[in-house]
């Protein structure tokens, strides 16, 4: 087989493999049997791989699949770091509300305790976004 035809049949190989990624991933499961079920896909694909007999595509198809497990894995961390920043501004609302009714219906006692609560959830939510956030420039620079 010449080298136009090893490409060529990497890429059918890497497009099935994406193909039946995106498939699992907008399949309506639960994330955890759709992780599952995606690695069984890509464990799939590696096995078919032992029976390639050339090489450069075994090769390239081999690095396709690891390139796509950790571009799924930083989709992962951005809806992870989406969805956190989504909850700390849930968290500060609930909070401030938490403030404001304990000073319309309470005491000073409970208003300073309200408070306290307020502002060990902020920190809490904002701890939690700013540790996602640390970890975004880790990918930035190992995709480079």
């Amino acid at each position: 087989m010449g080298k136009g035809a090893g490409k060529f049949v990497a890429g059918v190989a890497v497009g099935a493999a994406v193909g039946a990624g995106l498939g699992v991933l907008f399949a309506p499961k639960s994330g955890k049997e759709t992780r599952e079920e995606l690695k069984a896909k890509i464990d799939e694909l590696k096995e078919k791989l032992k029976d390639v007999k050339f090489a450069d595509v075994k090769e390239s198809i081999e690095k396709k699949i690891e390139e796509l497990k950790k571009d799924l894995q930083d989709l992962d961390k951005e809806k992870i770091l989406k969805f956190a920043k989504e909850k700390a501004q849930a968290v500060k609302e609930k909070a401030n509300e938490l403030v404001k009714t304990a000073k319309e219906k309470g005491t000073p006692v409970l208003e300073d305790a309200a408070e306290s609560v307020r502002e060990k959830a902020l920190e809490v939510a904002k701890g939690a976004v700013e540790k996602l956030e640390k970890e975004e420039p880790k990918k930035e620079n190992n995709k480079k």
